[in-house]
């Protein structure tokens, strides 16, 4: 498992997400109400961008910008069709004031 540092937790507030990479995977990193999750920014209907598309803090729902799926942030879990797949997801923590997640 591979431990990237994201960012420091002053730069990620409670509402905010931010996109990084990590070789070949980009993740999405959202912080809700103090809470730290992280996934593949990856819709698993077609391999479209997730953090492209809305996210909803108060929900903690993602929307694929391309044909409107919905996933859960905590789980990764498809809500709406056209997916039904689940999206990856990682671990995130902090450590001495800094964000980070590990990817595999």
């Amino acid at each position: 498992m591979a431990e990237l540092t994201v960012c420091p937790v002053e730069e990620l507030p409670p509402g905010a997400m931010k996109l990084v990479h990590a070789g070949e995977i980009a993740v999405g990193i959202y912080n809700i109400d103090g809470e730290y999750f992280a996934l593949e920014d990856r819709c698993s209907h077609d391999d479209g961008p997730l953090v492209e598309g809305d996210w909803e803090p108060d929900r903690a729902v993602v929307i694929c910008p391309r044909h409107g799926a919905t996933f859960d942030i905590r789980s990764g879990r498809a809500l709406t069709l056209p997916a039904y797949l689940p999206v990856e997801t990682f671990p995130v923590r902090v450590v001495d004031g800094l964000v980070k997640v590990d990817v595999t």
